[in-house]
């Protein structure tokens, strides 16, 4: 993705294709977001065709998006990646762009960060990670960078978080570290 512009635009078949997909998913998931209405949420993804391409980058990834608010003041629909384990797409990344450029060798492909800012989403953070496992059972076998404050990334360190033992745990690594096991997940306002 270095240097080239991606077209942040979806075709009609994808953006078909993928409304589709986030219907199905919030009627399948309605207890991530009682109490909201699909027409609603496609009505505001429809004006939004930048944010719907985010979406579609959440969902190529393996992220499967899906609705698990709204913004009491804006309106907007909060999407988080509700995939059972991390984004199999996002795995083995060094946290951020200075853990990257520091590393010697055996280099990851890309960072969280960088990998987050071209999709046009957000990390989660710890709150919202803890948010997300009031809906289910998430990262029992991965787990999930999370947005680490900057006084541990100034340190050298990065925060990850995943469920074990029916409990959600906060861990650390060195930023520059990278795992097959770990990805992030994002979440996007609409």
């Amino acid at each position: 993705m270095k240097g080239v512009e991606m077209k942040k635009e979806l075709s009609p078949k994808q953006r078909e294709d993928l409304l589709k997909a986030l219907k199905a998913r919030f009627q399948k998931n309605m207890n991530r977001h009682q109490g909201l209405v699909w027409a609603k949420v496609q009505a505001r993804l429809e004006a939004n065709a930048e944010k719907l391409w985010s979406l579609q980058e959440m969902e190529r990834t393996g992220g499967e998006p899906d609705v698990v608010g709204q913004d009491k003041k804006s309106g907007e629909y909060i999407f988080f990646d509700c995939s059972e384990q991390t984004p199999e797409g996002r795995v083995s990344l060094c946290y951020d762009r200075e853990a990257l450029d520091s590393r010697k060798e055996h280099k990851p492909k890309s960072s969280v960060m960088d990998m987050a800012a071209a999709m046009g989403i957000e990390v989660l953070t710890e709150e919202q990670y803890f948010e997300l496992q009031k809906l289910g059972e998430f990262d029992t076998k991965r787990s999930s960078w999370i947005s680490t404050p900057a006084d541990i990334r100034k340190l050298g360190g990065a925060l990850y978080c995943d469920r074990r033992y029916g409990r959600v745990f906060v861990g650390h690594n060195g930023a520059d570290s990278y795992y097959s096991g770990r990805g992030f997940r994002g979440w996007l306002k609409v």
